[in-house]
């Protein structure tokens, strides 16, 4: 899909400045995502099943080829039929093949973050396919036209009366609805949906190679009827979701589950892996599962982002993240945001493309904390920070900067005098008419220095 991820600089700015709701709603919405996720991590001995998660999907990364060798050949014994992507533009030829095989006209989606990225809803619609978002918060984003902004929550940015508004417009509900109300209205307007359409689509949170098994959580139930009611059923799946075991499964549904809602288990988990075998069995008459690549064989090959491969799409580190809670997924200008987008995006899209993702982070390790398998976020920023300075993919300005930073630090006699000259230059606010520092100074209030530096304290307490 096309990315606007060059522009991040100017579209958070203003974002910041021309729409501080977003940062209310975004700000309240992932402080609650976090404190349920801290109470859920309580509850067990989290860094211990961290760890063990961590080397399960180390292994299986490392032995992909053998897992979705296993996977396809389950899957077909199961009666499903697997189709390969290698990228975007495959992946969306096999749906729109599958959907002009079955004379498909109607089509019910779960919420996937990978048919966002492979920008799979646009190439339906222009094929005279009309497709309906079932999720709640991407059922309001599609009446909105608009993309997710979270992984997890994609309506997050959006407040409650903004909600109420459109859905006065469109559903024709009462302007002051109360939340149940609403989502009582959007179930209203779906239901008919879900009877007549003749395909669902759904990404997948797991795929076992052990038995062939599509794993999918929910807490709305919209998955449920998507993958059952209509006669053919297409699941997209990242090469990078294989589980080993179904023994497996059970530890990763949990550990999810807490990590992104603070539950011990999602209210829906739904296991498929294959077509009804009876005409009177519930289920759809049959199973398309789509392996997609589309750059993830290019991560796993980098020597240090392919631990980005392991992630959940839980959405944890972006409920932690200072960054992201000032603007909201829409600034990164592509589908994966947040700490995880700024490491993914630069291995999936190329790190020219992906620029200047990973340095929009303050580097606190939270997002670390936070992960359910311990992607090492804060260290790969810095990998990609590196590759971008060697690659020259940094301003001019920056580079000299951190040189002179650097030939500085160097020389004791002048990096005493230039710091006694920035603390006297900054508590008369003239830093912010400097070359290169103006611009970082201009949001941000800047602290009041002390009369005399630390080296000065320093000699004082020796002495």
């Amino acid at each position: 899909m096309p990315t606007g991820i060059r522009d991040y600089p100017a579209r958070a700015r203003e974002i910041i400045r021309k729409d501080p709701l977003v940062r209310e709603s975004v700000t309240g919405a992932t402080i609650a995502f976090d404190e349920k996720r801290r109470r859920s991590y309580a509850e067990i001995d989290a860094e211990a099943w961290r760890r063990w998660a961590e080397g399960v999907k180390n292994h299986t990364l490392t032995h992909l080829d053998r897992y979705l060798t296993e996977a396809e050949a389950r899957l077909e014994a199961n009666g499903a039929e697997v189709h390969w992507a290698e990228d975007a533009a495959e992946a969306r030829e096999i749906v729109m093949e599958l959907a002009q095989r079955h004379s498909v006209r109607d089509v019910v989606k779960g919420k996937s973050m990978l048919t966002e990225e492979i920008d799979l809803n646009p190439a339906l619609e222009r094929a005279r396919i009309d497709v309906l978002e079932t999720d709640l918060g991407e059922f309001i984003l599609q009446l909105f036209n608009e993309p997710p902004s979270h992984i997890l929550g994609p309506a997050i940015h959006k407040s409650l009366q903004q909600v109420r508004n459109l859905f006065t417009e469109v559903l024709r509900t009462d302007s002051d609805a109360d939340p149940d109300t609403l989502a009582q209205a959007a179930r209203e307007a779906l239901s008919d949906v879900f009877i007549r359409a003749d395909m669902g689509i759904t990404g997948a949170n797991f795929l076992v190679a052990e038995t062939g098994t599509v794993a999918l959580i929910e807490n709305e139930g919209n998955i449920r009827l998507a993958t059952s009611l209509p006669r053919v059923h297409v699941a997209i799946v990242g090469i990078e979701k294989l589980l080993p075991r179904m023994t497996d499964l059970a530890g990763f549904l949990q550990l999810t589950a807490r990590a992104a809602t603070g539950q011990p288990i999602g209210c829906f988990v739904s296991l498929i892996q294959g077509p009804a075998l009876h005409p009177e069995d519930d289920g759809p008459e049959e199973v398309h599962v789509i392996l997609v690549d589309n750059g993830r064989t290019d991560v796993l090959a980098h020597e240090h982002a392919w631990e980005a491969l392991r992630c959940l799409r839980c959405g944890a580190c972006l409920n932690v993240c200072p960054v992201y809670r000032q603007t909201g997924g829409h600034a990164y200008g592509y589908v994966y945001s947040g700490p995880i987008g700024s490491v993914l995006d630069p291995g999936l899209l190329g790190l020219h493309e992906a620029m200047p993702l990973p340095f929009a982070s303050s580097l606190c390790g939270a997002c670390f904390d936070a992960c359910p398998v311990r992607i090492p976020i804060p260290e790969l920023l810095l990998e990609w920070r590196r590759e971008a300075q060697e690659a020259g993919l940094t301003p001019w300005k920056e580079r000299a900067a951190l040189a002179g930073l650097a030939g500085m630090a160097t020389r004791p006699g002048l990096y005493r005098a230039a710091g006694k000259l920035g603390s006297r230059l900054a508590g008369t606010g003239m830093a912010r008419s400097l070359p290169m520092l103006g611009a970082w100074a201009e949001d941000r209030a800047l602290p009041k220095p002390s009369r005399r530096t630390f080296r000065e304290l320093w000699r004082a307490g020796i002495e």
